[in-house]
């Protein structure tokens, strides 16, 4: 590959997972569609209709947004966000940099699923009160209504995607 180490997570090998992650959140989906009726933009997927201000996503390449740079020894950059044709799942993915020492994401509980591919470092992603050790081209999911975070247990920069489907929150 050019001197390019293989071991490395990049877009473009993110890129060719993509179809199979999106098979394992269409099976994560179901879950989440049992907990709509949690919020009134759930409520409103769940019968069939877009909630304002939530676009449709069409197929295409996506290009990362621009982010706020780093906070916190936090970053991320935002690839998409919208609703699913079938107009009831929402689908957004980002890419995430945390720094060495970097303090935790904070505790989470959502009405979505979310998977994170891991690009670079080392990192403990807490599942439900479990630590699980991740490292490059791990790929850890967290169903939803499970509490969680990420943090940056290297000495390196962290570097993950993350995509998350439900409904909207």
């Amino acid at each position: 590959m050019d001197g390019m180490n293989e071991d490395v997570m990049n877009r473009r090998n993110f890129a060719g997972m993509l179809a199979g992650l999106l098979a394992t959140i269409g099976a994560l989906a179901g879950e989440a569609e049992g907990q709509a009726a949690a919020s009134p933009a759930a409520a409103t997927a769940a019968a069939g209709a877009r909630p304002a201000g939530m676009k449709e996503l069409t197929s295409g390449v996506y290009k990362p947004i621009a982010g706020r740079g780093m906070q916190g020894g936090h970053e991320s950059h935002q690839f998409l966000t919208g609703m699913l044709k079938a107009g009831n799942i929402r689908l957004e993915m980002h890419e995430s940099v945390q720094q060495a020492g970097a303090p935790h994401e904070a505790v989470g509980t959502h009405l979505h699923s979310e998977i994170w591919l891991m690009q670079r470092g080392t990192a403990t992603l807490f599942l439900n009160g479990v630590e699980h050790k991740m490292e490059a081209g791990d790929v850890g999911i967290c169903c939803a209504g499970d509490q969680h975070w990420i943090a940056n247990t290297g000495d390196s920069e962290l570097a993950y995607f993350v995509v998350t489907v439900g409904p909207p929150e």
